[in-house]
Parts: C-alpha cells; structure tokens; sequence
C-alpha cells in the first residue's frame, strides 16, 4: 500500500498583511497532479488544515474544491484529524457522513480507538488510527484522568490504544502533536511554555508508522518510522533553507519497516532574507530572476535612508519586512543623539542627500547650522 503523509497546510494563512491563499491554491494543484499520476492508495493530513478556528470562507472553498476532486473523481481515501490551529467541531462537521464517501474526519477523542480500514487493490488492509490535536485539560475532561502535561496526556492515550490495537496487523497513526527534541521555526504556535508541550515518541513506536504533523521542518524523531512531513509551504523566513514536500510511504504484507520518500513541493514565491547596502540591492534586483519572492531585507548602510522600503520595491515587489542593522551598530537602548553619536547636521544632511540626490553645499550647511543654533536657544529660553 502506497499513501501520502502532508501535514500543517494553513489554508487562509496572512503573512505580513499578505494572503497566501493563491500560492496555497498552487501547491494543492501539484498534490492533485501527483495524486492522479501516481497509483496511491490514501492521502493523509496530519492536522492544522486551515490556519485558524474560524477561517475565512475562500479557504473553506479551497479546501472543498479539493477534497471532492480528490475523493470523488479520483476515488482515493482521506483521512484528516485536527490540529491546534484547527475547529475541531467546525473540521469534523458531518464527518460521519463524509466517511461513507471516502473522506474520513478525525477531530474528537470518542473517535480515536476505531480504525479506518483501507484495502488496495492487492487486497492489503492497513488500519489507519487517529489522534487529533488534544491538549491536557481535554484528556481530563474526557477521560475523568489526573494528567498534567502533554506527555502524560499522550501516555494515557497510547494506553487507550493499546487497549484496541492489534499489532500483528499494520497499522499507522496519525497524530498532532510536538515530539521531545524535534526542531522547531518561528511560524509554529507555541503548544505551552516550559517544555509541559514535549511528547515522548516512546508512546507510539508500536505503530508501523506514525504520521506527525505540528512541526514545519521534515524530520524523523526517535525512529525512521515516526516522521513530520513538514508543513506544505514555508510560513515564516525563518524557513528559508527548508525543502518543502510531502511524504510517500510504502507499506507490503510482511514488511518490517516502511519505504519513506519525499515529493518535493514548489511554491510560486519563495522565502528568502537579503542583506547588504541599498544601492548594491537595488542593482541586484535589477538581475534577479526571483525577485518576486517573499523578501525579509536587512539593509547595512549606516547613515539614514529615506522611504527605503518604496525604493526596494521597485525592483523586489513583495519586500515585505525591512530591517536596519546597520544604523544601530553601537546602540544599545535609546535611539538618541547621543546614543547614534551624530549631530543634528549630520542627520540633516543625511536626509537632504536622500531627497535631493546631492550634498549640501557650504552655504546650505552654514543656513541650516544657523537655524539649529537659533532654535536651541529659543528652547533654553523658554
């Protein structure tokens, strides 16, 4: 049995007052694609489906779209859970009738001891068991149990399951949740502070495989068969260097450990951090066949720049944070004049090369010197 793990789309997700939605719409089209030209037997989403609780409708649409052509023209099973970013209610709306179609919605614990059978056309039966984002106050809710971190909340239900599973058979799980040692990236929620979100992966190592989602960095934790996907895009610069995909994993009757491989996945803007003198970055800018990428810039020029974001902008369109190192090296707090060690002159005629392309004449600065006397003493007079 071939079946793809993906996790952490964050359908809706705004990035610096920027919607995402269009290149999310884009990576689904290459998911779709692959799923149609490849012999695939289940897709599985591993939670935070959508980027909030409420999300907006163009994500609901999107989302829609996708799982009735995946399901209905293709005919391949999903089986989704829900993450912390995630409704559960609102995500597992209708699911018992969505089922019976093929789309199989994990999102409450009363769920996760039934596992979803799926046979391939060789007549191999995997079972696919779910475990939704739940955090410790739900398992005391739910389960009338004294637990008071994630991973005691997550051993109480590796017993549940253990209690149910039969593992002479093959089964997979599907789980939300942040494994003890996994890397992390700026664009994941925080689960709770202290370290009382770590989860040992030695609750569900039982499982044939385990298919994570939270975490936006690809990564095994504690064995080869217990793996994040990653998310489908990056989400924050921070992930500049991660290599975004989803993974295919290969189950066979008999079979002790899974074949995993990775399906790269591109998005139409890529995320980058820039870094040097405005001037040098425009000239850049001018050549660079990516320059619509997502843009975190950090400028080092030392002396101040008027409007530097509009000037990047002309050759870099989606500068969408800037950032100043280079005019703050030797301050530690205040941005004062003491602090910056430049007087009133020297920022003036900073900013009169900004605006008129060159420097202030002796004259200009003798004018400007006279009026900055004048009115420091009308401020001691008064």
């Amino acid at each position: 049995m071939k079946f793809i793990h993906t996790s952490d789309w964050h359908l809706g997700r705004q990035f610096h007052n920027v919607s995402l939605l269009d290149d999310q719409k884009h990576v689904l089209e290459q998911i779709k694609h692959y799923l149609a030209t490849n012999d695939i037997d289940a897709l599985l989403i591993a939670g935070d489906v959508y980027d909030r609780s409420v999300p907006p409708t163009s994500a609901i649409e999107v989302l829609d779209e996708f799982l009735n052509h995946v399901v209905q023209d293709l005919a391949i099973p999903v089986i989704m859970i829900s993450g912390n970013h995630d409704g559960a209610k609102r995500l597992g709306f209708g699911s018992r009738q969505f089922g019976q179609a093929g789309l199989h919605i994990i999102s409450s614990l009363e769920q996760i001891t039934t596992p979803i059978e799926i046979t391939d056309k060789q007549g191999h039966t995997v079972y696919f068991y779910g475990l939704p984002y739940a955090d410790p106050e739900q398992v005391r809710h739910h389960y009338k149990v004294s637990v008071s971190n994630h991973d005691e909340a997550h051993q109480h239900i590796a017993e549940q399951l253990n209690a149910v599973v039969d593992y002479s058979k093959q089964n997979v799980l599907l789980s939300h949740c942040f494994i003890d040692g996994a890397q992390t990236c700026e664009s994941e929620r925080t689960l709770s502070i202290g370290g009382a979100d770590r989860v040992s992966y030695e609750h569900f190592k039982q499982f044939d495989y385990v298919a994570l989602g939270h975490l936006h960095q690809a990564q095994k934790r504690g064995a080869e068969h217990i793996r994040y996907s990653g998310s489908i895009m990056k989400y924050s610069f921070s992930e500049q260097f991660h290599n975004k995909g989803m993974t295919l994993v290969e189950l066979s009757p008999g079979q002790t450990e899974p074949v995993i491989s990775t399906v790269p996945l591109t998005a139409p803007h890529d995320m980058r951090i820039i870094e040097g003198d405005l001037l040098d970055l425009i000239e850049q800018g001018k050549q660079d066949p990516n320059a619509d990428d997502y843009l975190l810039v950090r400028l080092t020029d030392k002396h101040a720049i008027l409007d530097p974001m509009a000037k990047l902008r002309e050759v870099y369109p989606n500068v969408l944070h800037l950032e100043k190192p280079g005019m703050l090296i030797g301050v530690e707090t205040e941005m004062g004049q003491a602090r910056l060690g430049r007087s009133e002159i020297d920022m003036f005629q900073d900013f009169f090369l900004e605006v008129q392309g060159g420097a202030m004449t002796e004259d200009q600065t003798d004018m400007v010197s006279d009026v900055l006397q004048s009115l420091r003493k009308q401020t001691e007079e008064q």
